[in-house]
């Protein structure tokens, strides 16, 4: 999508839900006569058929003897039947496909084989049927939410004036459309574009006509009219809307260059076209006429345009997300060490919060952790039977395989890799190595990095592979630099590691400080890389054998002079290192190209690929995350609102455990999830959500507004227009009737400060609401907006000081058999609230049972062990523990030992 600053003509509308004009007589009788007509031929002709002719197959046909002896009038009859019954059955089955794609809005029937006419009869007669029934039906669950009587005008963002009323204008000019790219099973279709476009789906051959044997951009053409590509650029009809509006005498090459299709869709685009005016209008360029019944309010608008930015460039680079989420974990775990009673740990905002967003989008934990164990497998294996591991210079993961490029070709890979192009790649199929169970092996190939992604998934390359000098150029090499340093930092696949940053990146300790270290020039690296460079077979040997050696890899925004040059390039003949180097730098073994487009190319290796880069407010962004996730001061938990009702709701949204929606009867399958997110954040924002806001909640890539106002119409239906509604300013808000246990939970958890004879009492029926974590069995790669929400964080500090309210009131009481029952309601949701798990050894060691307290003792030490985002235990609990049971690290030792 171009800038409005570009000063290209086009035209963004966001289409309401279309509200069909009203039915006139005719229409009235034309639907009546087809609705008779087409009952009398479904029923009626069977119903006769069978009254007077008999059924399909009549006896005479059943007659072997029928094949010999002579024809006579009955069985010339019974033949006669059978045919009419095929020509009824074939009409029954083109108008159950026409009756299902009016209904469902599926786009064009699908064709039903040898039924041209037939099928033309029964569409003309369901079409009339459905207009009769449905006309006008679409809008009335959206129609019965709104306020006002009257809806006012839509958005209207034009760069040239309306056809209508300036037709000179629109003579020296036509529309395009550009068909968008899928968003999960739905794809577009010639019915919904003329639905979307020309306000009927029945006017699509209109479209087909216009475009029919037009050559698209990927050199395809249009012949069948249900056979459509995202990506293709659509001539329209003059009164066609939510098009781009191109000069009429426009070539149509340009036209295809000047439109390419982007991620995202409609959604995306209206969304990003705001920002654009604004743009527009900081440069002095003259302001579009714009028309709109949306709140004109930037603090929704802005951020929605400015986290899409984020999300496409950070969602895409999965095994480096993964990492950083991993590392921020530990973080986390150290704030929550920290955290003060009535305070939660400091939440991101803003980009960083919409940096966090991006990563749990784009994270490919379960691929990290099949390329860390199959590559620590394939040492172990190779170590046992005394080989030496391959030279790997190249990698590629995708969501069926994991494959290395090795050199040179070796036939013989231990199990389950198996071979492939004759030696030359070994591959580990992904339904295997889920199987496989952590690896006691050293990481044999730290050096794999991310440079980018093709069309079936993620290409690495190994540093040390290069065996020499890797020269890096172009315009945006150090976003190419910052990326390959924030995956090596935070990657799963290395033991240990070392990375020199020379001339940018000093901030990106914060990340990595036991990685990281940052020069300002390569003077001040030299030095010590070549006093531990070291023989890589030497280095190879012991990775695999269990003597790792430290990974040491040298990224370097500043070119070297000449002679820096000439002793890089003897460290990197010799050393097991990796040695990244921009300028031009003389004999590299590499040539790594990052071309102004955002490609990849190293030539030495045919390599050419979407790169993977960290710009510069992206990297901003990042830092600001991590430096969130050092603060420990923490912050104070806003006070709950009160709630007078606490009789049950008629919806219950139940967040406190297993996510559930309680009252309604459950919607189709399939359409569950999405229906229950989308009431999760409307319950817990209770001031009002816009859909446009909501469209970019739950689909973060970017979606079509026709998808989205669908999605909620089909909501507000399930539920009801009292418990789903819009205010004034077109905000959507559930009504009094819905509520989560969430709420209920702060409330009674409220009232239990006021009522000191019954605060017992109430804490432990809030704590009776909690049946484990948030929103747990929420499908995976949802609700990522929770990284930037409050939900979490509040969710997790209250329920952690109820429970250590309460087990401290029930140890005051003398029961501490009460008080661990507490402690254990609240550790089901709160299980890294390392405060409660003090509380419960406390409240063990009260009841005199040694055995049980080692018990508690031993379960904690296995579970800090094994956590995902490893860490230990906190300092304060490792010296509650040495109190309360001193000889508790005899009994570690022997554990391990064993």
């Amino acid at each position: 999508m171009h800038s409005a600053g570009q000063g290209r003509p086009r035209t963004l509308r966001q289409a309401p839900p279309r509200v069909q004009p009203r039915r006139g007589p005719g229409d009235v009788l034309a639907g009546l006569g087809a609705l008779v007509l087409l009952v009398a031929l479904v029923g009626g002709v069977p119903y006769a058929l069978l009254r007077f002719a008999g059924p399909p197959i009549s006896p005479e046909l059943l007659d072997l003897d029928l094949l010999t002896s002579s024809v006579g009038p009955s069985t010339i009859m019974a033949v006669l039947v059978v045919f009419v019954w095929l020509a009824w059955l074939q009409l029954a089955v083109c108008v159950v496909v026409e009756v299902y794609a009016g209904v469902r809005q599926v786009g064009m029937p699908a064709r039903v084989p040898l039924s041209g006419g037939t099928q033309a009869l029964a569409n003309k007669l369901v079409s009339a049927v459905l207009l009769l029934f449905t006309a006008g039906a679409v809008v009335v669950p959206i129609a019965a939410m709104a306020a006002p009587p009257a809806p006012p005008p839509m958005t209207a963002v034009a760069f040239t004036a309306p056809v209508v009323e300036q037709p000179e204008e629109a003579r020296q000019s036509k529309k395009v459309y550009v068909v968008q790219p899928p968003h999960g099973r739905h794809h577009e279709s010639l019915w919904e574009i003329a639905e979307k476009c020309l306000g009927d789906g029945r006017r699509y051959p209109e479209i087909f006509k216009l475009n029919q044997h037009k050559e698209q951009p990927d050199g395809a053409r249009l012949r069948m009219a249900d056979l459509i590509r995202p990506g293709w650029v659509l001539d329209m009809p003059d009164d066609a809307r939510n098009t781009h509006v191109v000069p009429a005498t426009q070539a149509r090459t340009q036209t295809l260059e000047d439109h390419p299709a982007k991620p995202g869709g409609g959604e995306r685009a209206i969304v990003r076209d705001h920002v654009d005016r604004s743009a527009t209008q900081k440069q002095g360029v003259a302001k579009p006429e714009v028309r709109d019944s949306r709140p004109q309010d930037s603090v929704q608008m802005q951020p929605a345009a400015d986290g899409l930015e984020l999300v496409d460039f950070l969602a895409g680079a999965s095994l480096a997300a993964a990492g950083l989420l991993a590392v921020l974990g530990r973080r986390r775990r150290e704030q929550l060490w920290h955290r003060l009673f009535g305070h939660r740990v400091v939440r991101p905002r803003g980009d960083a919060a919409e940096v966090e967003v991006a990563l749990r989008l784009g994270a490919d934990a379960p691929g990290a952790r099949i390329l860390d164990l199959g590559l620590r497998l394939l040492g172990a294996e190779l170590a046992a039977a005394n080989r030496t591991p391959p030279t790997v210079y190249g990698a590629h993961l995708s969501a069926r395989t994991l494959d290395l490029w090795i050199h040179p070709p070796d036939g013989d890979p231990p199990a389950p890799w198996t071979v492939k192009d004759g030696g030359q790649v070994w591959r580990l199929a992904a339904h295997e190595g889920r199987l496989l169970e952590d690896q006691p092996g050293g990481a044999p190939y730290p050096g794999l990095v991310s440079i980018g992604t093709d069309q079936s998934g993620r290409v690495l390359v190994d540093l040390e592979a290069a065996q020499g000098l890797i020269n890096i150029r172009g315009p945006q090499t150090t976003a190419a630099l910052a990326a390959l340093a924030v995956e090596l930092a935070t990657n799963r696949w290395s033991d240990g590691m070392r990375i020199t940053l020379v001339g940018f990146g000093e901030e990106l300790t914060a990340i990595a400080p036991d990685r990281i270290r940052a020069v300002g020039s390569l003077a001040a690296a030299l030095p010590e890389l070549e006093a531990t460079a070291a023989p890589r077979q030497e280095v190879l040997t012991g990775r695999i054998t269990g003597r790792p050696r430290d990974a040491h890899y040298l990224l370097s925004a500043v070119a070297p002079t000449h002679e820096e040059a000439r002793r890089l390039a003897l460290l990197a003949r010799n050393d097991t290192a990796g040695y990244v180097v921009t300028g031009d730098v003389p004999h590299a073994t590499w040539t790594w190209e990052i071309t102004e487009d955002g490609l990849a190319r190293i030539p030495e290796l045919g390599f050419e690929v979407t790169a993977q880069l960290l710009p510069r407010r992206h990297y901003r962004a990042l830092i600001e995350l991590f430096r969130t996730a050092d603060r420990m001061d923490g912050e104070v938990i806003p006070e709950a609102q009160p709630l007078v009702d606490l009789h049950p709701p008629a919806v219950e949204i139940r967040l406190l455990g297993p996510l559930q929606v309680v009252g309604p009867e459950p919607m189709e399958q399939g359409r569950m999830a999405l229906a229950t997110e989308l009431l999760v954040y409307l319950a817990t924002h209770p001031g009002g959500v816009h859909p446009v806001v909501l469209g970019g909640v739950l689909w973060p890539r970017g979606v079509q507004a026709m998808v989205r106002d669908a999605t909620i119409a089909r909501v507000a239906d399930w539920l009801g227009p009292r418990h789903l509604r819009t205010d004034q300013a077109g905000r959507l808000t559930l009504g009094p009737d819905v509520r989560t246990d969430w709420v209920l939970f702060r409330e009674l958890v409220r009232r239990s400060h006021d009522d000191p004879t019954a605060r017992a009492l109430l804490l432990e029926r809030a704590l009776g609401l909690v049946s484990g974590p948030l929103l747990s069995g929420r499908p995976e790669g949802r609700y990522a907006w929770l990284a930037g929400d409050e939900l979490e964080y509040d969710v997790s500090a209250e329920v952690a000081d109820a429970a250590h309210r309460l087990c401290e009131l029930r140890l005051a009481e003398g029961d501490p058999d009460a008080a661990i029952a507490a402690v254990r309601a609240g550790l089901l949701l709160a299980t890294d609230d390392e405060s409660l798990w003090r509380d419960l050894l406390r409240a063990t060691h009260a009841t005199g049972d040694l055995g049980r307290l080692r018990a508690v003792v031993e379960g904690l030490t296995r579970r800090s062990a094994s956590h995902p985002h490893s860490g230990g235990m906190a300092p304060e609990t490792e010296a509650l523990i040495d109190e309360l049971l001193p000889s508790w690290r005899l009994h570690v030792v022997r554990e391990s030992t064993a």
